[in-house]
């Protein structure tokens, strides 16, 4: 590497040296030339000579050398060479700045020509972008300067329509007619379309009565649409009027509200849906009917579905979650403006995933994304479970791959989580779980679908327009050139801090260059030299990273290198000290609440929020019923407001409330709690009365009646106020200054022959309420017609689905006569005029039920007066009502209180507040005080009567007094009086309830318990207990017991005698209440009580010692052994078991002490075993005596018991081949002659015979067929009866079966005649024999077979021959080998050997010889002659 620089070094100086040898005589300076867009410079560079003149001239001109002749002819040369190259140098020199000049003259106009294009370009687009900006500034959304208006024609006219529309651009203009689009292919002959700048055309030609209807113009542009509509009247007749309001209103009616939604509760994950009704048809310009959510406007969309029909409207929410929650409105736009009508939804949790586990958080949002990093927040839930929340996992779903994976993996307690490690170009969704200690809970709603990038992507990329259409990309690496090693980011800094993490911050360098950009970041304790990576294994894409292992309190430096692939940048400058946050502490909690009342179902609610609000989302709200522990969430979306109206609260409960508050922190402690408040509506003035009708009239004086307001504002009403003025007059003159109490007043000093209106206000004591509508004109005029007046005060109670009572007062005006009674009309529907007569003849009270209604329907009645001249006029109608039992109006109860009295109660959780029932007999008779007294309290007004009777009977009928609707009756007949006075006597002389007669219980001990169970008594209870007629007492072996509490009477007696037979009668008193009881011990009776007492003492005192616990039993195992046993209980060390039969003793039985079982085992039963056992066990303490009969029938049930078991030990029936046929046998654990065996062949018993032969033995039954055949094939049968069922085994004997068997017995009797005729040694040799030397030996065999089989000797597996020692005889039936004169070597194996063709058979004998005066061996036989 040096040798090379140095080798540069050196030809940079000879270029350099070459470059001022050859410098031309010419000193011009050469110019540079820039274009406005960019400055570039141009330095003195000169042509470079090949030819290295300068090394020779060094030479020529060195002084101190010697030189040569040759030298100064060549220095000569030299310098002619030098003048001549210098004026071809000089010449080349001139000739290239000329050129030169020309160049840059060229360069010089190119430039000017591209300057002047870029200046036209930029002047052309600052023209196109000036006419752009004057073109936003013309635009104008469309606008109807000149409306359309209402025209009415005659019939054959022609009518012109016409409006001006403004906007910009000029929008396009739709005519419609009764909604429908008139299009000129499809219009009628009779109709014309004309357009010219802005003013717009409908001419109708000879209008007929088809082409009146509602027209409308619409005008469309892209910047939005208007309209505008009128109505054409055609009128066949003369008299009408165009463009009047009434014309209007006939032509089309504006709709309005007729119904919206109430507040509304749904669950999470859940749809909803809310509904809206309108009062006529929406007219065009209503057709677009708005929803919104917390003034947000919901729009059509796949989650969200509106409806809109003339009649209704709906809005669809498919999938509801937590953030759906909050004030829904519907907006409808009329002639005066916009109507609303709003109600907030309710949102309640879905069900938990486990019991006690939170729920779900909501708002998920998602901020600051980058290509790799993205920031959550959220908020938490209002409902932490059964334990607080912990903490929360955060869950993305790649959308590419569709599975939702956990990020974190321990919880994260705040609501902010920075997420890295994301893929670029990614589309994901995020969620959000709670954590607590019964687990985990819902996920929060999804967010929707955010795209990881860069987000300065756009701003790096520029597209530039170009001609024809085409566009062309331009990046901001494209002008920066070829970057290849990045330059350090800067300002690197901490953009979020956490009590666990830190989030970094960098600026990427600039330039950055084409290549992708990844980062090292590095960080530094501070104090400390050393750097270590941060970053570690993760790969950094974007400027943002989250670190988490930060110590507390410690204090770092970090920086960041940037890394592309050419390498890695130098380090960022280092950021300040950068340390983990303080954790975030949770907000303080509000105070202050105030509940008010609202409504009957709702309670507004305000608090004071805490004092330092920062971080502060909203607040989470809770209620409770007072007394109760449950406490309720109401909203599950924070509220903002420090002010909330709660509903669905129940009328007439007290409720409790506290309130939380919300940060990303966390929630803060409860508040506390409101001071307990009774929902019910909150007092007002009352509305208008209603319904003014004229009573009489006398020429001066008029009495008025009216209808009491539908709201009396939740006080009673103090009075009314009454105003009056002339027809056609406009002022109003007050007639009464004082309330008037009652819904009838007299006006006074009125003059005869005028019209009069009138008009009636409410007060409460809240104030006067709004006033009625003005009464149509009444005529001052005696009356003087002879039918009656008109009834009035016409009110509605007991509404029931079926049925109601109508109630009204007597008219004041009489006519002729006296009223005879009254008439009822009804009619269905709030506006009919078709009146059905209720009754047919005329009812005389002026009350009356109608009955016959149809449940839902809205019916209004009225009612006319007779006399003997006729029906007079009817009064004015009720107010409309929906037959339909309403859940809040109970019935009337009769009854009888704890004193005995008889009652009828009306329970209402309207008595309350002074709000009191009213009772009255037949509607309208006050009740008599004498005879009975009204109360209301605990939420019941209820009728006490003092001394009923017959007076009493009758319809009584009470009603709330702030809400008449509210009313119930009851009709007390002679029946109800009766069992009322008799449940009042049981009340008042009541009698001790009895739970349990008497009982008599015998105790272990031989005592005898007598005792009865009363309902419990008080301390002053009395007991007097009576036996044959004479009180009796406590004693030393009778004791009395008496619980007052429990109502428990008993009488202990330790031992019973003939002395306590007879008769038993408690006597029981307590206050009013008594009663008494007798238990009757005499005859069979007491001698069983006394028998059972005796025999339990005698039991309780054997039990003093030892005895058993179980007596001596017998029981037959699987094994079919029989075991007699007991178990011997209270035993001690001393214990002894002694058994016996018939008084012999039997020591082999078992006894064991530690569990008290003794056990004798009879392995096989005999007839010898049957007899009396008797056990007995004894010590120092006593002895017990056990026996057992194991005779006769209990020997016989043994013997049962026995054989069954033995019958279940049996195993398969099987076949077993033999030599002289078959033989089927059944295998058993043992055989008792008990169990009858009998043999079935196809179905038929079986007998022995010839050839059958049957038997069995301890193991076995069995049965022998000799020489069977083909007939023997079939199905046999073993049947085994042990007295009470029957065992059966089967065994099909065919086909294959019975072949093999066959085949079987064939080879066995074909081997069992060969062995008959086998050669065999029968007897007559012994195993070993001894004989001493020198004498002889005699062995003799006896021998069969057929036939007669050859005989050979062998010794030691070697045949004797004949020889003068051994001598063999061979004779039929026996073989004989005689040994002479024994000698020692004589001593071996010898073997005789007898073989015919059907076998052979050999067997061996030792010969053991021994000298004289040895002693034989012990196990020989000896022998010898």
């Amino acid at each position: 590497m040096e040798t090379r620089t140095a080798m540069r070094r050196e030809r940079e100086e000879e270029s350099s040296s070459m470059s001022s040898s050859v410098k031309v005589s010419s000193h011009r300076h050469k110019k540079t030339f820039a274009s406005s867009d960019e400055e570039v410079p141009y330095s003195d560079v000169v042509p470079v000579i090949p030819v290295d003149v300068m090394s020779a001239k060094e030479i020529l001109q060195m002084e101190n050398l010697p030189r040569h002749r040759t030298w100064e002819i060549l220095r000569e040369t030299q310098a002619a060479d030098e003048g001549y190259h210098r004026d071809k140098w000089t010449m080349f020199g001139n000739e290239a700045e000329k050129l030169e000049a020309g160049v840059m003259r060229s360069q010089r106009l190119l430039r000017t020509r591209v300057d002047k294009t870029a200046l036209r370009k930029e002047a052309q687009k600052k023209a196109s972008e000036h006419l752009e900006y004057l073109e936003r500034l013309s635009q104008k959304v469309p606008d109807f300067s000149v409306p359309l208006r209402p025209h009415t024609v005659w019939e054959g006219m022609t009518v012109q329509l016409a409006c001006v529309v403004q906007g910009c651009p000029p929008p396009q203009v739709t005519w419609y007619k009764d909604g429908v689009a008139l299009r000129k292919p499809e219009m009628p002959w009779n109709y014309g379309l004309q357009q010219a700048f802005g003013l717009n055309y409908l001419e109708i030609r000879r209008c007929s009565p088809d082409d009146a209807g509602v027209y409308k113009a619409v005008a469309k542009s892209p910047l939005g649409e208007a309209m505008t509509f009128a109505t054409l009247l055609v009128n066949p007749y003369k008299g009408a009027t165009a463009g009047s309001d009434d014309s209007r209103t006939r032509a089309s009616q504006q709709a309005s509200f007729a119904s919206a939604f109430p507040p509304t509760w749904v669950k999470e994950g859940d749809s909803l849906t809310l509904h809206c009704s309108f009062t006529a048809p929406l007219l065009p310009f209503q057709q677009d009917v708005t929803w919104f959510r917390d003034g947000t406007p919901l729009l059509q969309s796949d989650a969200v579905d509106t409806k809109t029909t003339n009649g209704a409207a709906s809005m669809t929410l498919r999938t509801v979650y937590k953030e759906h929650e909050g004030v829904y409105t519907v907006r409808l736009k009329t002639w005066d403006g916009i109507l609303e009508s709003s109600a907030y939804v309710y949102v309640e949790d879905a069900s938990a995933t486990a019991v006690g586990a939170p729920a779900s958080p909501l708002l998920v949002q998602v901020s600051d994304i980058h290509k790799d990093y993205v920031f959550l927040t959220w908020q938490p839930p209002s409902a932490d479970g059964t334990s607080p929340i912990e903490g929360y996992y955060v869950e993305r779903c790649d959308l590419s791959q569709g599975q939702w994976v956990r990020c974190n993996e321990h919880p994260h307690k705040a609501c902010r989580y920075p997420l890295f490690g994301l893929k670029e170009g990614a589309s994901y969704q995020f969620r959000v779980r709670a954590v607590n200690q019964a687990g985990v809970g819902r996920p929060s709603k999804a967010t929707e679908p955010v795209l990881t990038e860069d987000p300065l992507q756009h701003a790096r990329t520029m597209v530039v327009q170009v001609h024809g259409g085409r566009t062309v990309v331009i990046t901001q690496g494209d002008l920066e050139g070829q970057v290849r090693i990045p330059l350090a980011p800067t300002n690197v800094h901490a953009c979020e801090l956490s009590d666990t993490y830190v989030v970094l911050s960098w600026t990427e360098p600039e330039p950055r260059g084409k290549e992708p950009l990844t980062f090292y970041v590095e960080r530094s304790q501070e104090g400390k030299s050393g750097w270590e990576m941060a970053s570690r294994d993760a790969v950094v894409n974007s400027p943002r990273f989250p670190v988490f292992d930060l110590l507390e309190g410690t204090r770092y430096h970090f920086r960041v290198r940037a890394v592309n692939k050419y390498g890695v940048s130098e380090p960022s400058e280092p950021s300040g000290p950068i340390c983990l946050g303080k954790p975030q502490s949770a907000p303080a909690a509000p105070s202050s609440i105030l509940a008010f009342r609202d409504t009957d179902s709702s309670v507004s609610l305000q608090w004071q929020e805490p004092k330092d609000k920062e971080g502060v989302l909203g607040y989470y709200l809770y209620c409770r019923e007072k007394g109760q522990e449950d406490w309720k969430v109401i909203n599950n979306k924070p509220i903002s407001d420090p002010r909330f109206t709660v509903h669905g609260l129940q009328t007439r409960k007290e409720y409790v409330f506290r309130i939380k508050s919300v940060s990303q922190a966390g929630k803060s402690d409860y508040s506390d709690e409101s001071p307990p408040i009774l929902v019910k509506a909150a007092i007002c003035v009352p509305s208008a009365p209603s319904a003014i009708a004229l009573l009489m009239c006398t020429g001066s004086e008029m009495v008025l009646g009216w209808r009491r307001p539908r709201q009396d504002g939740g006080t009673p009403m103090r009075g009314y106020y009454l105003d009056e003025r002339e027809a056609g007059t406009d002022a109003w003159r007050e007639v009464n200054v004082k309330a008037i109490k009652e819904r009838r007043a007299t006006v006074s000093n009125l003059s005869s022959g005028l019209w009069y209106q009138f008009r009636v206000f409410a007060a409460n004591m809240v104030g006067v309420g709004e006033p009625s509508e003005p009464s149509e004109a009444f005529l001052c005029e005696e009356w003087t017609m002879p039918e009656p007046g008109c009834p009035f005060d016409l009110e509605v109670r007991e509404v029931k689905d079926h049925s109601l009572v109508l109630l009204w007062a007597a008219p004041l005006y009489e006519g002729r006569g006296p009223v005879t009674g009254y008439s009822l009309e009804i009619s269905r529907g709030e506006r009919s005029d078709e009146w059905t007569a209720v009754n047919d003849e005329p009812v005389t009270d002026t009350h009356h039920k109608v009955s016959g209604l149809q449940a839902g329907q809205i019916y209004r009645l009225r009612v006319s007066a007779v006399n003997e001249a006729g029906a007079g006029a009817p009064s004015l109608p009720s107010e409309p009502i929906v037959a339909l039992t309403s859940p809040d109006s109970p019935n009337i109860e009769a009854g009888v209180d704890d004193d005995g009295f008889i009652y009828l109660a009306f329970a209402c959780d309207h008595v309350v507040d002074g709000n009191e029932g009213l009772w009255a007999k037949n509607y309208s008779q006050p009740i008599d005080g004498a005879r009975a007294q009204a109360d209301n309290k605990d939420g019941r007004s209820v009728l006490t009567f003092s001394d009923p009777s017959e007076q009493d009977l009758g319809l009584y009928t009470v009603e709330m007094s702030d809400e008449p609707s509210l009313s119930s009756s009851y009709l007390l007949t002679a029946e109800d009086l009766e069992r009322l006075k008799e449940l009042s006597q049981q009340v008042q002389n009541p009698l001790i309830a009895l739970k349990s007669g008497w009982h008599v219980e015998v105790s272990e001990t031989g005592g005898a318990r007598l005792w009865l169970h009363t309902e419990s008594l008080s301390d002053d209870a009395e007991l007097r207990l009576v036996f044959n007629d004479k009180e009796i007492s406590s004693t030393p072996g009778r004791r009395i017991n008496f619980d007052k509490a429990g109502g428990l009477v008993e009488v202990l007696i330790d031992r019973m005698t003939h002395e306590d037979e007879g008769t038993y009668t408690a006597q029981l008193r307590d206050g009013r209440a008594r009663n008494q009881f007798t238990l009757v011990l005499v005859d069979h009776e007491f001698r069983e009580l006394l028998a059972l007492a005796n025999a339990k003492r005698r039991d309780c005192e054997r039990k003093s010692g030892p005895y058993f616990e179980e007596l001596l039993s017998w029981d037959v195992n699987e094994d079919c052994q029989v075991t007699i046993k007991c178990k011997v209980t209270n035993a001690s060390k001393d214990t002894t078991l002694k058994w016996s039969k018939d008084g012999v003793a039997l020591p082999q039985a078992d006894y064991d002490p530690p569990s008290g079982v003794g056990a004798l085992t009879i392995p096989q039963i005999e007839k010898q075993q049957a007899g009396s056992y008797k056990a007995v066990v004894s010590d120092a303490r006593g002895e017990d005596v056990s026996t057992l009969a194991l005779q006769h029938e209990e020997y016989d049930k043994l013997l049962q018991q026995l054989s069954k078991q033995c019958g279940l030990s049996a195993g398969p029936l099987r076949v077993q081949s033999t030599a002289e046929g078959f033989r089927l046998y059944c295998c058993l654990t043992y055989y008792i002659s008990a169990l009858k065996t009998s043999w079935d062949f196809k179905g038929k018993r079986m007998e022995p015979q010839s050839r059958i032969r049957m038997g069995n033995n301890e193991r076995m039954v069995w049965m022998d067929i000799f020489n069977p055949t083909e007939n023997d094939k079939g199905k046999y049968t073993l049947e085994m009866f042990d007295g009470g069922e029957t065992h059966c085994r089967h065994l099909d004997l065919s086909g294959q079966a019975f072949a093999d068997a066959l085949l079987e017995q064939q080879r066995l009797k074909q081997e069992a005649v060969i062995e008959k005729n086998r050669a065999k040694v029968t007897k007559g040799l012994p195993d070993v024999v001894a004989i001493m030397e020198g004498k002889s030996l005699c062995l003799t065999c006896f021998i069969e077979g057929d036939p007669t089989p050859d005989v050979f000797w062998l010794r030691n597996e070697r045949e004797i021959a004949g020889e003068d020692q051994f001598f063999i005889t061979r004779e039929r039936g026996c073989s004989t080998i005689t040994i002479n004169d024994v000698r020692t070597e004589n001593s071996g194996k010898y073997t005789v050997l007898v073989r015919n063709r059907c076998g052979s058979e050999s067997v061996e004998v030792t010969v053991s010889v021994y000298k004289r005066g040895e002693a034989p061996p012990a196990d020989a036989v000896e022998m010898g002659l």
